[in-house]
């Protein structure tokens, strides 16, 4: 007879409950004609029992034929939850086996984990791989249900789930998962195929396993899936200290128990990377994390510069420029640790435990802005290789990111510095309105942008209120800026109208974009250009591009001024188009950038009417009235710049007025400096006579010489005494070198030494030339 080895699982009364392949080819049984039956009516003599239950030792079976078979018996105890034995599982082989074949011997010697079970799921079969996972030699879990042989875990649960499945659906399957094992100290990933055992007939009699432990490969997963999560998550934002802890969170907890970032001081300011030192290096801690609550293995409180001496994994890193690792044991290891919990509050050795390190240098375009630790303590692997190269690759994206946000916060910084030193700081004294100002630059990733106002003292007590901004942002767009706002303070010296003014300005921007350098920004830029006049109560305004401004009259009403906005400058062939308003004293007029009311998720038309009902809020001062407006329009998080001009118009009134037509003959001039004279003495200004005198002698007889009729002359006081002469000719006077025997030519150059200043306006009939000189005190 063939030789073959059987299993048999009987109860504690010695009935058969288990019958193998193997039991059927020994004794030519099946299953259905053992199962059921007392042990011992399988026998052809009586053996002796084992505990008076299972036999041991030598017996004879009788086959189903009738002949008898020798056999060698083992049984093994199945235990119930009291302790006693609630079955056994039988082993049966025939004295003399064979040494195992060569199958058998593949089984056993298996690198991976197999195990066979019967279709309740208790185990029929392993290999010394199975064996050594759990720890206990096959005879000890034969027969027995597989939840019997492990901890009731979630991980066990799902095992057997699976298990259960390939022996209710008879189709194989894999399941991966990530757990510990009863001989293991420490959890695996594993692999694990699962597939259904037939008989010849087809019919399922087990099920048959292998595990594959997949450890390695898992992390290797687990490093990749944690560097697509840093590239999504780490350099959010262009701030150094949260891209530091988006670091962090990014490692902690699952690649170390603690993690910390520190960098260099210049990496936090504006200043250029210095030459790294050669004693201890000096960091600042920007951020760290722990696996547990409150970071307790800190040793540095955040934003505190801490020294590390030469031996540290940190200093090393630095200094080599490559990832350190240190483990548990090394000298430097342990005097590391050692130093770092001799500063633990009350001496409390939080570290314990610490058994791996990690120092990675954070390097960007040739520079190390730092260091970042990692370390694990209640982890059980030590860091190795492969972490090393993750580390690096981390570390290097990192690194990248947080060079990236100090050079924006570099060139933001230089922007910004940029933009308040040619914004105007204190606004020059004026009497025509009342003025607050505020400049808000966003903290978007763009940077900052090119918005500018300004108020311009002009000639007759007008003003001119400006704002605009400069396509792009940035150092180059706060430069183009500086050089618009130059632009138009020169323009407006020359006191053009705003549309012609505007036209000026738009050559001047068509030629900018077409230098070949690199100061400039991407050019293209809009601009509101107005000019009040308190003696008519006149607002004259033109738009290349921007918005309209806003215009609260004393009665609350609110409107927006209807203005053609015209082309952005820079585009140039259009013309612009000016509108004039005439405003009731005590009008409010903002001027604003497109930030306060344009966003992608805002829709304009609202966010003007908020403008305007935010307008009319009471405030106590336009200043707090600035607040109250950018409070009540702007978001939270604005994506652009954003400048707002108030003014509140005042008017001079008739009193402080004297207009005269004035003859065009020379006989005249006289009776002219006469009136003059009587006028300042009815203002109490009798100290400004003699200057005044020579002024109106002056612009009169050069009006009524080189000009053309009508001639008018007009003294206005304000904060200083304006005399105006205008006539109808177009053409401008300008100063001359009078020679010694020439009769004339030295009038302009008497007024120009006796004024504080003076200067000539194109009007529409002609041109008005003034003068300005100080009031006298009191």
């Amino acid at each position: 007879m063939e030789h073959v080895s059987a299993a048999i699982v009987l109860d504690a009364q010695g009935v058969v409950t288990g019958w193998s392949e193997g039991a059927q080819r020994l004794t030519g049984r099946t299953a259905e004609e053992a199962v059921g039956r007392p042990a011992r009516e399988l026998l052809a003599e009586d053996p002796p029992l084992a505990d008076g239950a299972a036999p041991n030792g030598t017996v004879v079976l009788r086959h189903r034929d009738g002949s008898t078979v020798p056999a060698d018996l083992t049984a093994s105890p199945v235990l119930g939850e009291d302790g006693a034995p609630a079955g056994y599982v039988v082993t049966a082989r025939q004295p003399g086996d064979p040494e195992p074949t060569l199958a058998e011997r593949a089984f056993q010697q298996a690198s991976m984990s197999m195990s066979v079970f019967d279709t309740e799921q208790r185990y029929l079969r392993l290999n010394g791989a199975a064996c050594q996972v759990m720890g206990v030699p096959e005879e000890v879990l034969l027969g027995r249900p597989f939840p019997e042989t492990v901890e009731d875990a979630e991980h066990s649960q799902g095992f057997l789930r699976h298990l259960r499945q390939v022996a209710e659906t008879g189709r194989p399957l894999r399941y991966e998962s990530y757990t510990g094992a009863p001989a293991l100290n420490r959890e695996h990933a594993w692999t694990t195929d699962m597939w259904p055992v037939r008989d010849s007939s087809g019919r399922l009699i087990g099920t048959a396993l292998a595990a594959f432990d997949s450890t390695e490969q898992y992390w290797a997963r687990q490093r990749l899936a944690l560097l697509n999560e840093a590239a999504a998550t780490i350099g959010t934002t262009l701030d150094v200290v949260r891209t530091a802890e988006e670091l962090i969170g990014v490692v902690v907890p699952r690649f170390a128990d603690f993690a910390s970032v520190d960098l260099f001081d210049w990496v936090l300011g504006a200043e250029e990377a210095p030459v790294l030192p050669g004693a201890e290096i000096a960091l600042r801690r920007v951020a760290h994390g722990s696996g547990s609550e409150g970071t307790p293995e800190a040793a540095v409180r955040l934003g505190e510069v801490d020294f590390y001496p030469a031996f540290s994994p940190p200093a090393r890193a630095i200094m080599a420029g490559r990832v350190i690792l240190s483990q548990a044991g090394e000298p430097s290891f342990m005097r590391w640790v050692a130093e770092r919990n001799a500063r633990a509050p009350a001496g409390r050795r939080h570290r314990v435990g610490a058994h791996s390190m990690m120092a990675v240098p954070l390097r960007a375009r040739g520079t190390t802005l730092g260091v970042a630790v990692a370390v694990r303590i209640r982890q059980p692997d030590d860091y190795g290789a492969d972490d090393a190269v993750f580390a690096e690759e981390l570390g290097s994206r990192a690194a990248v990111c947080i060079d990236n946000a100090r050079r924006f916060a570099r060139e933001r910084t230089t922007a910004l510095a940029l933009q308040h030193n040619l914004l105007p700081r204190g606004l020059p004294g004026q009497a025509a309105v009342e003025v607050a100002h505020r400049y808000r630059p966003s903290g978007s990733q763009a940077g900052i942008g090119g918005d500018w106002f300004d108020v311009i003292p002009l000639s007759g007590g007008r003003v001119a209120l400006v704002v605009g901004d400069v396509v792009g942002h940035g150092i180059p767009s706060s430069a183009t800026m500086g050089r618009l706002c130059t632009a138009v303070r020169t323009l407006a010296d020359v006191d053009l109208p705003p549309d012609e003014l505007l036209t000026h300005l738009d050559d001047l921007v068509t030629h900018l974009a077409g230098d070949d350098t690199n100061e400039v920004a991407e050019l293209g830029a809009t601009c509101l250009y107005s000019v009040y006049d308190p003696v008519t109560r006149r607002l004259g305004l033109a738009a290349a591009g921007h918005p309209p401004p806003a215009v609260v009259l004393p009665d609350g009403t609110t409107q927006i001024i209807e203005i053609s906005a015209g082309p952005p400058l820079g585009v140039g062939g259009l013309p612009f188009e000016a509108v004039e308003v005439e405003l009731p004293e005590g009008s409010l007029v903002a001027l604003y950038t497109d930030g306060l009311i344009e966003d992608r998720d805002r829709d304009i038309d609202h966010a003007t009417a908020e403008l305007c009902r935010a307008l009319t809020a009471p405030a106590e001062t336009l200043d707090a009235l600035c607040d109250t407006v950018l409070k009540a329009v702007l978001p939270e998080d604005p994506s652009d710049d954003v400048a707002l001009l108030l003014a509140r118009t005042r008017a001079l009134g008739a009193d402080r007025i004297a207009t005269w037509d004035v003859t065009p003959d020379p006989e005249h001039v006289a009776a002219t400096r006469q009136a003059a004279t009587e006028q300042l003495t009815a203002w109490g200004l009798d100290e400004s006579a003699f200057v005044t005198e020579l002024v109106v002698s002056e612009l009169v007889t050069n009006a009524i010489r080189y000009g053309a009729p009508p001639i008018q002359l007009r003294l206005i006081r304000d904060r200083t005494l304006i005399c105006e002469v205008s006539d109808g000719s177009s053409t401008s006077p300008h100063l001359r070198r009078a020679h010694a025997y020439d009769e004339g030519g030295r009038g302009l150059l008497l007024v120009a030494q006796l004024t504080q200043r003076w200067g000539s306006r194109q009007t529409g009939s002609g041109k008005t030339i003034w003068a300005e000189q100080p009031l006298p005190p009191g």
